[in-house]
C-alpha cells in the first residue's frame, strides 16, 4: 500500500515539476524525499532499493553542469548536428535579418504578456481607410466565389482588370513608383476582407505583395531595375507568380535536387491559358498565378 502511494506521489511530482519547468535540482530533491519515505515506510526489497539509490545518485551527479555537458549534452549535440543539413549563407542571412518581435515570446513557453500590452496598436492611415471602404468593398461586390471556383476556375476578366487598375498588386510598392505604399497592417486588412468573399482572389492579391519580387527590388534592386520593373508591377503590366515545386520537393526550395529555371522571356511565351505550354519546358506541379503571370518571383522546377 505504501509503495502504491509513493508511486502516485512520484507521478504527480513529475507532472507538477515538468509543468512548472523547474530545474533538474528540484526533480532530484523531490525524488530524494520520496525515496527516503519509500525506504523508511515501504519496506522495499534490498535489490530494488539499491537500484533506486544508484539511479538517484546518477541524478545528483547530473546536477553538476560540467559533468552533464561531457556525458550527455556534448555527445547528443554532436550526433544531432550530423543529422541536420548544413546552413547556407543565404539561409543564415535570412535568419539574422530583422527580429521576431513579440511572436518569439510564444516559443519560450512563458510569454511576457506585458510586452504585448505595451505595444501600440496598429492604425490605418486616411488613405488606407479610404481604400478599404472604396476599392476593396467594390471588389468584394464583384466576387462570386462559386463562379470563380466551380465554373470558371479563374477570376473573371473584369476582376483581373480591376485588380490592376486599382493598385491591388502595388500595396507594398513606394508611391514614387506608382504604388500605394501601404503598411503591413493595411495589407493584412485588405486580405482579410477579400478572403471573406473569395480565398482565390485573396491569395491572388497576397502573392505579388508578399512572395513577389517588388519588396526584393525595393531593398536590393539597382536604380535601373527599380525604375523599370516597379512601375510595371504597380500598373499590373507584369504579375509575378510563385513557382517552387518539383518532383521531389513541395513548396520549400532549400537544397532541392532540381535545377532552377527562371527565364523571363520563356515564361512570357508561356502566358497562354493552355497549361501544356508549361509542361513542355518543366515538370512543375504548381504555379501560383502562373496563367496570368509575366515572370516568376522564384522557381525551383527541373528542365525536362
Amino acid at each position: 500500500m505504501i509503495g502504491a502511494i509513493i508511486t502516485v506521489l512520484f507521478l504527480l511530482s513529475v507532472v507538477y515539476l515538468a509543468y512548472r519547468r523547474l530545474p533538474l535540482l528540484s526533480f532530484t530533491i523531490a525524488f530524494t524525499v520520496l525515496l527516503v519515505a519509500y525506504g523508511a515506510f515501504g519496506n522495499p526489497p534490498g535489490l530494488w532499493l539499491g537500484l533506486l539509490v544508484i539511479m538517484l545518485l546518477s541524478f545528483w551527479l547530473l546536477n553538476l553542469r560540467p559533468l552533464r555537458i561531457v556525458l550527455i549534452s556534448a555527445p547528443f549535440m554532436k550526433t544531432y548536428r550530423r543529422l541536420l543539413p548544413s546552413m547556407s549563407d543565404t539561409e543564415r542571412d535570412a535568419l539574422e535579418a530583422g527580429t521576431v518581435w513579440w511572436d518569439g515570446e510564444l516559443f519560450t513557453g512563458n510569454p511576457n504578456w506585458r510586452r504585448l500590452q505595451d505595444a501600440p496598436p496598429p492604425k490605418l492611415s486616411t488613405e488606407e481607410q479610404a481604400f478599404l471602404a472604396g476599392p476593396c468593398n467594390t471588389l468584394c461586390r464583384m466576387l462570386d466565389d462559386f463562379d470563380i471556383t466551380h465554373r470558371r476556375g479563374d477570376l473573371p476578366p473584369e476582376v483581373w482588370n480591376y485588380l490592376r487598375t486599382q493598385g491591388f498588386f502595388a500595396m507594398i510598392i513606394p508611391r514614387r513608383y506608382g504604388g500605394l505604399e501601404f503598411s503591413t497592417y493595411a495589407h493584412s486588412c485588405v486580405l482579410v476582407k477579400l478572403a471573406g468573399r473569395s480565398v482565390t482572389c485573396a491569395s491572388t492579391v497576397a502573392v505579388p505583395n508578399s512572395l513577389g519580387p517588388a519588396e526584393l527590388l525595393v531593398h536590393y534592386g539597382t536604380e535601373e531595375q527599380k525604375d523599370y520593373y516597379l512601375p510595371r508591377l504597380a500598373r499590373g503590366d507584369e504579375i509575378p507568380c510563385f513557382a517552387l515545386t518539383g518532383p521531389r520537393v513541395a513548396r520549400t526550395p532549400p537544397r532541392s535536387p532540381t535545377r532552377a529555371w527562371c527565364a523571363a522571356a520563356s515564361i512570357r511565351a508561356a502566358r497562354s491559358s493552355d497549361s501544356s505550354s508549361t509542361s513542355r519546358s518543366a515538370t512543375s506541379r504548381w504555379h501560383r498565378s502562373r496563367p496570368s503571370s509575366g515572370w516568376p518571383s522564384g522557381c525551383s522546377t527541373p528542365i525536362s
